[in-house]
């Protein structure tokens, strides 16, 4: 049967996929990189190093473990995003080995970037794939992006992407990361931060700060600091982070909404995880689409779906 392999090597994690066309189904292994105590994040000379070890143990793993057929197509994600000039070393390590291998299989290989393996990603796991042949809203929410993102259908890139609105900051994952850093978390500080904040028995107002559409962050920081100084509950310092991501996510969907009608809804990316952001944003938009929280994070998944959706067309 038809199988797809993608490969995605972002700055946090190495991951390996393989989409299973006949039966819709995705097989996948993943590792977050190593990060030092106390560090926010990693350089990409480090990231490099990281991903070249252990893209042979995910390959390894995810053939050894599962019966995989003949591989029809390949891709990898390449870049950042699909503008001019979105580019990290770190993505190198996975286009370099697609090629190898495509070139040694004898079959196509394809390129795509990071945030639409995320969306793609999100879509498959939400089971509306069909969105890609009309117009939607999707959110790209992690350490390295808060996007607010205009999605079309088009016969090269499979999703065209205009930005509607962004981060003039900070965004939501170093947020998430930042606070969680403050009160004595390990990087990546996502899920405890979650489990922090549920324990929380007391919720501050929250008020987005967005100029034109674009959200200010940095605030949520400084405010964090603030009531750790005073004294405040690390639980109640977590949910206003949570609280005050989540509403700016919000005011960020209405904005788009009024600029481009109510379109179909997709969040993906890791801060989209988070179960507590979720919740808010459901209550205010019945039928929004949300990544499920293993395909929320950095993955593998969508560049394979890349790869059959442009693998099919050959």
């Amino acid at each position: 049967m038809p199988e797809y392999l993608g490969i995605d090597t972002s700055n946090y994690t190495t991951s390996a996929a393989v989409y299973i066309s006949e039966e819709n189904r995705i097989i996948q292994r993943k590792k977050l990189l190593p990060v030092k105590s106390g560090a926010l994040g990693l350089r990409q000379s480090d990231a490099v190093f990281h991903h070249t070890k252990q893209l042979p143990d995910m390959i390894e793993g995810l053939f050894a473990e599962n019966e995989i057929g003949k591989i029809t197509a390949a891709a990898a994600s390449a870049r950042p995003r699909n503008i001019e000039g979105s580019y990290m070393p770190c993505f190198l390590c996975g286009e370099g080995f697609v090629r190898s291998y495509a070139a040694i299989e004898k079959i196509p290989m394809y390129t795509t970037s990071h945030q639409v393996g995320h969306i793609l990603a999100a879509l498959y796991s939400a089971d509306r794939l069909e969105l890609i042949n009309a117009p939607f809203i999707a959110f790209h929410v992690s350490g390295g992006t808060t996007d607010c993102l205009l999605c079309e259908p088009d016969d090269e890139l499979v999703v065209k992407i205009s930005t509607i609105a962004t981060s003039l900051d900070l965004n939501g994952g170093q947020a998430v990361d930042r606070v969680g850093l403050m009160l004595g978390l390990d990087f990546p500080c996502g899920i405890e931060l979650e489990k922090l904040a549920e324990k929380a028995d007391r919720h501050q107002k929250v008020k987005a700060v967005l100029k034109e559409g674009n959200c200010c962050l940095s605030g949520v920081e400084n405010k964090c600091k603030a009531m750790l100084e005073k004294g405040e509950k690390p639980e109640n310092i977590a949910a206003y982070c949570l609280d005050f991501i989540a509403e700016t996510i919000i005011s960020m969907t209405e904005y788009a909404i009024e600029k481009h009608g109510r379109l179909p809804l997709v969040y993906a990316g890791g801060v989209m995880s988070d179960m507590l952001i979720r919740q808010q944003i459901i209550s205010r938009y019945e039928g929004a689409s949300f990544a499920q929280p293993q395909f929320s994070c950095d993955n593998a998944a969508g560049t394979a779906i890349f790869a059959y959706l442009k693998g099919r067309e050959e």
